[in-house]
Order: C-alpha cells, then structure tokens, then sequence
C-alpha cells in the first residue's frame, strides 16, 4: 500500500518565530517618533494576526484611525520593522522539529498574515536549513487567513490533500483558517494566544512543546 503523503503548514510569527518583541518596537519606535502612546509588549499579542494594517490601526489612538492616516503609518512601520525583524529567533525545540519532519518527509509550508516579503525574508533567513515547499504571506493575489484560499493554495503547491495535511498556528485566526481549509487544526503553547481561544475557535489538538507534533504524523 502507497503511504498517504502528508503536510504540515506553519503559521510563522508566534508559532515558529519568537518575534513579538520585535514587531513591539518597530510599532514603539514609530509611535514614540510622534509623541503618540506607546504599548506594553504583551498588548501586541492582540494587536497581531490579521495582517499589517490591523497591527497599525489597533496601535493608533483613535483619531489617527482615518484611511490616509493609517497608511502614512503603515509605510513607516514598514521602514522600522525592516530594521528590527533581524532580531527574532526560532522558538525553543523548532529546530529540532523541522529537523525530524523533513527526515520523515513531511512536506513543510509557511501559512502567514505578515506581509509576504518580510515573511520570504524570514524564512529564509532564519530557517535556512530545511527545505521550505511553499512560503506564503499577505498579498492582495490571495485572500488572507482566516480565509481558507491561502491554505489550500499551500497545499495544491504541496500536492498534498488538505485532509492530511496539518495547520499549526497559536491564534484562532489560524485555527479558522485550518478548520475553513479542511485541515487538522493544531494549537500550540508557546505562541502569543492563550489556550481557551484556540478551543473556542474549534482546535483539534494542541501542543505543549514542539516535540508533541511528531506523534500526529
């Protein structure tokens, strides 16, 4: 009997990446340039995961939230994570996971809300070691996540049928976008979001290291 080929898709900041101190003072540092208020670290856990311009807005007080506002700030924090991002660092255990997933071979995709090319810099630049199948981040050639486009899109490049494939994220929007998708919905400890959250928006396993993956392929 073929063995059933199968997948995992990994949402990146939060999930892989350990970078909320980063995305916190690139958005500080903008904010502070203007005389604005600035934020707790930990206040960026909410203010991430449904994509850059979400991120600014909730960061603005309210009367900056106007479009043309907002996207005077979006081109900056652009600028001001472009110099930061270098900073963050796989989470402990993530490499030793990727290790055993492509020596199995798992096929491995990046799932994102970060804007794609910071998301492809990443990745790149921090995971160099294994072999990525399909890197996606935001663009306006494929709905964002929740949606379940971006997804399966990963998934057809995979060639890997989403019902065996794997959606590991740390939010509800990721655990959505694995349930809208078809897929097996996984949680993790480590990530920005807490556990009740992911239950709530329909999580099938969840794990409290990155090791814990290996024993649902």
């Amino acid at each position: 009997m073929t063995e059933t080929k199968r997948a995992v898709l990994f949402d990146l900041d939060g999930t892989l990446l350990d970078s909320l101190g980063d995305l916190a003072d690139s958005m500080n540092a903008v904010l502070a340039e203007d005389g604005l208020p600035t934020h707790e670290v930990d206040a960026f856990r909410y203010f991430i995961g449904e994509g850059v311009s979400l991120l600014v807005e909730r960061s603005l007080p309210k009367e900056k939230h106007d479009p043309e506002s907002v996207q005077g700030y979006l081109e900056r924090y652009r600028a001001s994570y472009g110099a930061r991002w270098h900073l963050s660092k796989p989470f402990a255990g993530v490499p030793e996971l990727l290790d055993q997933l492509q020596a199995h071979g798992v096929g491995l995709a990046v799932v994102s809300n970060k804007p794609e090319v910071f998301t492809k810099q990443c990745v790149e630049t921090i995971f160099p070691n294994w072999e990525w199948d399909c890197i996606l981040g935001q663009s306006d050639a494929i709905p964002s996540k929740p949606d379940a486009a971006m997804a399966l899109h990963a998934a057809e490049r995979l060639g890997v049928a989403p019902e065996n494939c794997l959606f590991v994220g740390d939010s509800d929007i990721d655990i959505l976008t694995g349930v809208n998708a078809g897929m097996t919905a996984v949680g993790v400890s480590w990530g920005f979001r807490p556990e009740a959250e992911l239950r709530d928006a329909g999580m099938q396993h969840y794990l409290e290291t990155p090791a814990d993956l290996l024993a649902l392929i």
